[in-house]
């Protein structure tokens, strides 16, 4: 039996991580990427599904016989143009119809990519309750085994152009010693370790919901035998 990996969000800075390290994982057999265009690249062991990601069918299909499923979709207010209602369309209901869908499937394990700080109850920031009300909707999902890591700066070259974080990927590891207890949560992490960590959960025999932040993501990582 084929051990099939579910991605979404492949071209993304984490995606992208994910991508490359599950095609050297040699615990799946199967590497199925999902989105609304194709990544352009091809590989033995590399399934495209180009589809409608609003498309409740098609998603269904892309979960067939997977046993694990990765989302590290997301968007920018600058991408769509300040629509909050787009942005929701993006950021929360992708990955809800995923998880459901994935737990409907059978799925094993769900890894998503949040935000830290994510708090359904925060008033203020639009970003971050959307992030907490998205992780709280896909732990009620029922997979057996649900992973939400809560990166903050991610570390990295994205394929776009984003002048701002290119400079706060500057100046960060200069602030990073100085976040230290409670602030640890808020270093900077490299995609790559990431997407490692969200790897090497998923390969553990744990169940229920785990929260992963700055010190358990890299922890990890590190363990991860890639």
């Amino acid at each position: 039996m084929q051990r099939i990996a579910v991605l979404f969000g492949a071209t993304g800075l984490v995606g992208g991580a994910l991508l490359e390290l599950l095609l050297e994982d040699p615990d799946h057999d199967v590497i199925r990427v999902v989105g609304r265009r194709s990544i352009g690249r091809s590989h033995p062991r590399l399934e495209e599904q180009v589809i409608d990601l609003s498309d409740p069918e098609a998603m269904q299909k892309s979960m067939k016989g997977a046993s694990v499923v990765f989302v590290a979709i997301g968007t920018t207010m600058r991408k769509v143009k300040g629509d909050r209602d787009l942005y929701k369309t993006i950021d929360f209901d992708i990955p809800v119809n995923a998880a459901k869908l994935a737990s409907e499937a059978g799925v094993r394990a769900f890894a998503l990519v949040s935000a830290v700080g994510a708090d359904p109850n925060n008033a203020y920031n639009f970003y971050i309750k959307l992030k907490g009300v998205t992780e709280e909707t896909v732990m009620e999902q029922g997979v057996p085994l649900t992973i939400i890591v809560r990166p903050s700066l991610l570390m990295g070259k994205r394929a776009e152009h984003r002048p701002a974080e290119r400079i706060a990927q500057w100046v960060w590891p200069k602030v990073d010693p100085f976040l230290l207890g409670s602030w640890r949560r808020y270093r900077g992490i490299s995609a790559v370790d990431v997407a490692r960590a969200m790897i090497q959960s998923v390969k553990t025999e744990e169940r229920g919901v785990l929260i992963l932040e700055y010190d358990q993501m890299m922890a990890r990582s590190k363990a991860l035998n890639i």
